[in-house]
């Protein structure tokens, strides 16, 4: 596949749509934004303003159409805060409308689903998740994402999109969602700088998980965009190592160097919430490989914290004249 002159990244203005787009026009992309709400996005892209879990095939249709894309990620779904209908709409039926549009579309389209590690479900402690693992998943989110990579690949089959499909691990980095757990956290010790001593009482911090950073998943997508042998494949995204919750809040906490007595409910029973993913075909079709550690992902994630909440203070400060 030739470079694509223009990518178009629904959801570009979320916490990962926003670091693929910046990792696409670094690979000399041009990149639109296409989302239902006006945020910032990458610097050097454009924006394009759809409610992409409400748009049909002709209005995703006319919009991809009149940006002339070579390629679609799909970096948009939600989960939080949506009713079970509002999931749907926001995963499987956007994608089937995506799909259905670019099939009107004069020429192919390269369309990368961004998956869910949440799609294999739970493994037995120490398993190494590989694409050829059957994916059972015991959420209905990854259910949702399921059907997703399924109505991918059945477009890629059949000839109607270039579809790739990366099942990517639990992302960490700067912008973390304010719900995620380091998100949570994160918020709880910037409160607490001020004090200088934070109190933290959490869950049982047992889940082991395939954490990894969003500038090595952002760089894997850009990747994908135009790897010519990744067409109708599931690549896995991860580190191909499990991290115990635990260990990623309190890495978040030595970033900070806020003082933290953190008080954790006990564990129901052996820690064997496990899923860790095979990297090695992400290798072979991408030439991809995560190169940044957790601790790095971590201290951008709280870097990123402290400057938008200075930002923010600066900008009341000059509001009411201080």
């Amino acid at each position: 596949m030739t470079k694509p002159e223009k990518v178009a990244v629904l959801g570009g203005t979320g916490f990962v749509g926003k670091a693929v787009s910046g990792a696409l026009l670094e690979r000399g992309h041009e990149v639109v934004a296409i989302a239902r709400t006006p945020r910032p996005v990458a610097e050097g892209a454009s924006f394009v303003p759809l409610d992409l879990a409400a748009a049909d095939r002709d209005q995703l249709a006319a919009t991809l159409g009149a940006q002339g894309v070579g390629a679609v990620v799909n970096a948009a779904g939600g989960m939080w805060g949506l009713t079970e209908e509002q999931m749907v709409d926001a995963n499987v039926t956007l994608v089937a409308h995506l799909l259905a549009a670019v099939e009107t579309l004069p020429t192919r389209v390269r369309v990368v689903q961004l998956g869910s590690v949440h799609e294999y479900g739970l493994a037995p402690l120490g398993t190494s998740m590989t694409e050829a693992y059957v994916p059972e998943p015991v959420t209905a989110y990854g259910k949702l994402k399921l059907e997703c990579s399924n109505l991918v690949l059945d477009a890629a089959a059949r000839g109607g999109a270039d579809g790739v499909v990366l099942r990517v691990g639990n992302v960490v980095g700067a912008g973390q969602p304010g719900h995620s757990l380091l998100g949570v956290v994160a918020a709880k010790l910037l409160e607490a700088r001020s004090h200088g001593q934070a109190e933290l009482t959490l869950g049982a911090l047992v889940s082991l998980r395939d954490f990894l950073s969003l500038t090595d998943a952002a760089e894997a997508v850009a990747t994908a965009v135009t790897a010519p042998g990744a067409v109708g494949e599931v690549v896995n995204i991860g580190t191909g190592h499990a991290h115990n919750a635990r260990q990623l809040v309190n890495m978040l906490i030595d970033a900070s160097g806020v003082p933290t007595t953190l008080t954790e409910a006990p564990a129901p029973g052996p820690e064997t919430d496990w899923q860790q993913m095979g990297i090695e075909k992400a290798a072979a079709l991408l030439g991809w490989t995560p190169r940044r550690s957790l601790a790095d992902a971590i201290a951008e994630l709280w870097a990123a914290t402290v400057a938008e909440s200075d930002g923010a203070l600066a900008e009341t400060e000059v509001d009411t004249g201080r």
